[in-house]
C-alpha cells in the first residue's frame, strides 16, 4: 500500500507554490529534499474527499547511500521537516538511527575486545598488566649479567674474594633506601607522568650502565660504579611498578590481587630460569663483555613497555600563567616531612621494632659465598657453562622452596619456623666442608654432582626460611601505611645481609683466604654456619600468634623479595 513507500505531508496549495522537482539544500549542505508537488484542477471539496497521502506526497531521497532505501526504512523518516531553518535534528529519523549506530559501533568492538581477550595467571592481559609483567621478566632475566660479574672481577680485574665480596655488597645499597624512590615517584612528576616517565628513565639508565661495563670499565672502582648504577635502575623501577600493582590490586578482591601478584612473581621467576643457564654458557663461548652487551639490551624493555602504562598527565599551567609548583615543592618536602614522621613513629613501636630487630640480625650473619665461588672456579675448575646449570637448578630450587612454604609450613607459628630452619641450615651449610676437604671423592660421589645436590638443598631451605621474613615483615605494618613501612622493613632486612656480607669479607681477609689460598676456608666455612645461630635467643622478639592468624595474614604478602 502507498503509506509503506512514503509518506505525505498535506500542504495547502494556496499556501505555497513548489515546481516539479524543486531542490530545497538542507543546512548540511550533503543531503537535498526533492519535492514534487502535483497541483490537480479539481474543486476543492473533492480534494477535501480524497486522502492526504495521494494528494501531494514529499519524497526523501539521501543520495550518498549506495542502495536504495526500501519501504521499511522508509517509513521511519520524520515528517515534521523545517525547510525554512534548514533543520535536521527533527528531519530524518533513520538518520538519528544510523548516526546513533555509528557512534555505539566502537563500544560494541571493544566489549568484543574484552570478552576475547586472553587471561594469564587468572589476570586479563590488559596493557596495564602486559607492562607490569615484562618488567618483572627484565628484573629476572638480568640475572644474565650475575655469572658474568663474579668471573669479570675475578678474572679481568684479578681481585680477591675479600675485594669481590666489598663490591657485591656495595651493589646492593640502592635496595636500602627503596621508601625515598616511592617518595620521588608519587611527588615528583617527570615530564607530566609520576609511573611512565620514571619506568622509560630506569631502563635507559640500567642500558646505560651496561654499556659501560661492556666498552669502557677497566677497574674495580669503575666497575663498582657502573654495578652500582645497574643496581639503581632495577631498584626504582621495582619501586615503580609495585605501586602500580598496588594501584591496581586496591579494591579488587583478594582472588584478584593474589593472581596478580602470582603474575608478577612467576614473570620474575621465568625471567631468572631462562636467563640461568645461558648466563654460563655465553660466557664461557663468547666472553664477560659480550654478555655485558647483551645485557645493555634488556633494560631497554622497560623502557619500551612503559607506553603501555595507562596513566593521566599531570596537567601543567598553561602557557602565559605563572607555574608556583616548582620541582621539588614546599608540599612535596612537607608531606615527605609527614611521611618520616608517621613511619618513625610506626616503627619505634615495640610491636614492629623488636620483630625488626631481629629480621635484620638474622640477615646479618657474615656468610663465606665469594670464598666458595674462588675455590670452585680455581681450585675444582668448574666452568662458567656448569655453573649456568647450577644456578638454573638453583632457580628451580627456590620456586620449590616457596612450594614447601605454602604447602606444609605457613600455618606454622613464625617462632617454630625461624628455630627448625635455622638449625637445618647451619647443619646442611656444613656439607660445604665435605666439598672443600675432598671427603665426597672418597665416597665415589663427584665434585659437579655433589655441588648440584648441595645447592638444590640449601636453596629450598633458605628460600623456605626466607618467606617467614615476608610474612612478618607484612603482618607488622599497620592499616593505612602499609606500602611504605613494608618497603621500608624489607631495605632493614636487606640492609642485614649488606651488613652479613662485608663481615663475611672481612672474615676472608682475616683468615688469609686468596684467589689461590684456601687453607683456612674449613674454618670459614664452620664460623659462618654456626654464627646463624647466634639470633635464636632473641626468638621472645617475635609476636606470638595461633596459626590461624597466620594462615590469615599470609594471604596479603607480596611474594616478591630483592
Amino acid at each position: 500500500m502507498a503509506s509503506l513507500n512514503l509518506f505525505s505531508i498535506s500542504i495547502s496549495p494556496s499556501q505555497i507554490t513548489l515546481l516539479p522537482s524543486t531542490f530545497l539544500s538542507i543546512n548540511n549542505g550533503t543531503r537535498r529534499l526533492a519535492i514534487a508537488a502535483r497541483s490537480h484542477r479539481v474543486p476543492r471539496r473533492k480534494i477535501r474527499k480524497r486522502p492526504p497521502d495521494r494528494d501531494m506526497s514529499s519524497i526523501v531521497s539521501i543520495p550518498e547511500l549506495p542502495r536504495r532505501r526500501d519501504s521499511e526504512e522508509s517509513l521511519l523518516l520524520d515528517s515534521r521537516i523545517s525547510v525554512a531553518e534548514g533543520d535536521t535534528s527533527n528531519t530524518n529519523v533513520e538518520e538519528d538511527r544510523d548516526t546513533s549506530s555509528i557512534r555505539t559501533q566502537p563500544p560494541r568492538k571493544e566489549r568484543n575486545l574484552s570478552i576475547t581477550r586472553s587471561k594469564f595467571y587468572g589476570v586479563e592481559l590488559s596493557p596495564d598488566n602486559v607492562a607490569v609483567a615484562m618488567v618483572y621478566f627484565v628484573q629476572g632475566v638480568l640475572g644474565l649479567a650475575r655469572l658474568a660479574v663474579s668471573f669479570y672481577l675475578k678474572d679481568d680485574l684479578r681481585l680477591d674474594p675479600a675485594e669481590t665480596a666489598v663490591i657485591t655488597g656495595l651493589s646492593s645499597l640502592p635496595w636500602l633506601v627503596k621508601p625515598l624512590y616511592g617518595f620521588i615517584s608519587d611527588s615528583v612528576p617527570l615530564f607530566g607522568y609520576r609511573r611512565r616517565s620514571y619506568l622509560v628513565l630506569s631502563g635507559l639508565l640500567g642500558a646505560f650502565s651496561w654499556s659501560l661495563m661492556a666498552a669502557f670499565v677497566d677497574s674495580k672502582y669503575s666497575a663498582a660504579f657502573c654495578i652500582l648504577l645497574g643496581s639503581l635502575s632495577v631498584a626504582f623501577s621495582d619501586v615503580v611498578v609495585d605501586s602500580m600493582v598496588v594501584e591496581r590490586a586496591r579494591g579488587e578482591s583478594q582472588s584478584v590481587s593474589g593472581s596478580l601478584q602470582s603474575l608478577c612473581w612467576g614473570s620474575s621467576a621465568f625471567g631468572g630460569i631462562v636467563s640461568s643457564y645461558f648466563s654460563g654458557s655465553l660466557v664461557e663461548s663468547y666472553g664477560v663483555r659480550f654478555v655485558f652487551g647483551v645485557t645493555a639490551l634488556l633494560p631497554l624493555i622497560t623502557s619500551a613497555v612503559a607506553v603501555l602504562v595507562n596513566e593521566q598527565r599531570v596537567v601543567r599551567p598553561a602557557s602565559g600563567q605563572k607555574e608556583n609548583i616548582p620541582l621539588v615543592s614546599p608540599g612535596f618536602l612537607q608531606t615527605s616531612k609527614q611521611n618520616m614522621i608517621q613511619l618513625w613513629s610506626a616503627i619505634k613501636q615495640p610491636n614492629v621494632f623488636l620483630p625488626t630487630l631481629f629480621i635484620f640480625l638474622w640477615q646479618a650473619t657474615p656468610h663465606s659465598d665469594s670464598a666458595m665461588f674462588y675455590f670452585t672456579t680455581n681450585k675444582l675448575g668448574f666452568t662458567p657453562e656448569f655453573l649456568g646449570r647450577v644456578k638454573l637448578v638453583t632457580s628451580i630450587a627456590s620456586l620449590l622452596g616457596v612450594g614447601l612454604y605454602n604447602g606444609f609450613l605457613k600455618t606454622v607459628p613464625l617462632r617454630k619456623i625461624f628455630l627448625v630452619t635455622t638449625i637445618f641450615g647451619t647443619g646442611l651449610g656444613m656439607t660445604q666442608v665435605i666439598l672443600v676437604s675432598g671427603f665426597n671423592r672418597q665416597l665415589g660421589i663427584s665434585d659437579e654432582w655433589f655441588a648440584i645436590g648441595d645447592s638444590l638443598i640449601l636453596t629450598v631451605l633458605a628460600q623456605a626460611s626466607f618467606m617467614p621474613v615476608l610474612v612478618l615483615a607484612a603482618r607488622l605494618c599497620p592499616e593505612g601505611m602499609e606500602a611504605t613501612l613494608f618497603a621500608t622493613l624489607m631495605s632493614i632486612s636487606n640492609g642485614g645481609s649488606v651488613l652479613g656480607g662485608l663481615m663475611g669479607a672481612g672474615l676472608t681477609q682475616v683468615f688469609g683466604i686468596t684467589k689461590d689460598s684456601f687453607g683456612n676456608l674449613s674454618t670459614l666455612i664452620i664460623l659462618c654456619n654456626l654464627s646463624s645461630l647466634l639470633p635464636l635467643p632473641l626468638l621472645g622478639l617475635l609476636p606470638r600468634d595461633s596459626p590461624d592468624t597466620l594462615a590469615k595474614d599470609d594471604a596479603d604478602v607480596e611474594m616478591k623479595s630483592n
